[in-house]
């Protein structure tokens, strides 16, 4: 897929039927969400993965002006117009991806059938939350561009961007992809894009089609921003999975899988 810039971003149609577009957190690939395909389709939906800018398979520029939200949303509207022949989609995203995908149905709400917010948030409107993030932000990407996404996959990141089983076969292929990275290119999506990532709270009222909002037992951090979301969103249906960290998906997938094939059943198209 090209987007508005030039750029070619990797994508994968599997299936067909409601589209869902699956998100990734960032400095993950669309290799992190494998262990939904098979489940999905069997359901009766085309499952769609790609790659943000400069992460996975797709072009990976060293231009901090290609680096933004804007370009994010924009990049998501494209993929639609290429991949879901023009019917509303299920948007599925993961931490930032979840972010991401509240963006998109903030501006375009008409191109989204549901949304599933997985071990994510709306973002940070007071000052000095938003500050914190963005400094940790900032010091993820410096740690990746200085010491490499081996150290990063392998390291005390591992339970958030692979789970805390990596032995699993899913696991290590999501981790094989993520090394395969350019480190200065999701270091300039973590500074331009996912550390200063505006707030959507005072939007969530606003988004009124049905939502999914999932995260672990295991993953404390994002129980309150999970409790927001389903406070504020009009449609908001929220379950936390036992057993489940940040990146339940991989850790617990049956039960992960089980959970977004009942809610598209719900739904009516599946």
């Amino acid at each position: 897929m090209k987007t508005s810039d030039g750029l070619e971003l990797y994508t994968e149609v599997h299936g067909d039927g409601v589209p869902v577009v699956f998100s990734c957190a960032f400095s993950t690939t669309h290799e992190n969400w494998r262990s939904q395909v098979d489940a999905l389709v069997a359901a009766g939906a085309k499952v769609i993965l790609w790659d943000y800018r400069g992460h996975g398979r797709s072009d990976a520029p060293h231009d901090p002006a290609a680096y933004s939200m804007e370009h994010v949303v924009d990049d998501l509207g494209r993929l639609l117009d290429e991949t879901a022949g023009g019917r509303p989609a299920v948007l599925a995203g993961l931490s930032f991806g979840g972010l991401a995908s509240l963006h998109f149905a903030a501006r375009h709400l008409e191109r989204v059938r549901a949304l599933v917010l997985v071990a994510s948030g709306p973002g940070f409107k007071n000052p000095d939350a938003a500050a914190r993030w963005m400094a940790r932000s900032e010091k993820t990407a410096s740690y990746i561009e200085a010491k490499g996404f081996e150290a990063f996959v392998h390291g005390k990141a591992g339970p958030t961007c692979i789970g805390r089983r990596p032995e699993l076969p899913a696991a290590r292929a999501a981790g094989e992809a993520i090394i395969a990275q350019d480190p200065v290119a999701v270091g300039l999506f973590g500074r331009h894009v996912a550390g200063p990532a505006p707030s959507v709270i005072d939007e969530l009222s606003s988004i009124d089609v049905p939502a999914l909002v999932v995260v672990g037992e295991d993953d404390p951090g994002y129980h309150q921003a999970a409790e927001v979301m389903s406070a504020k969103l009009p449609r908001a249906r929220a379950v936390r999975v036992p057993g489940g960290g940040h990146i339940l998906n991989i850790e617990v997938a049956d039960d992960f899988n089980a959970l977004v094939v009942a809610f598209l059943e719900d739904l009516g198209v599946a």
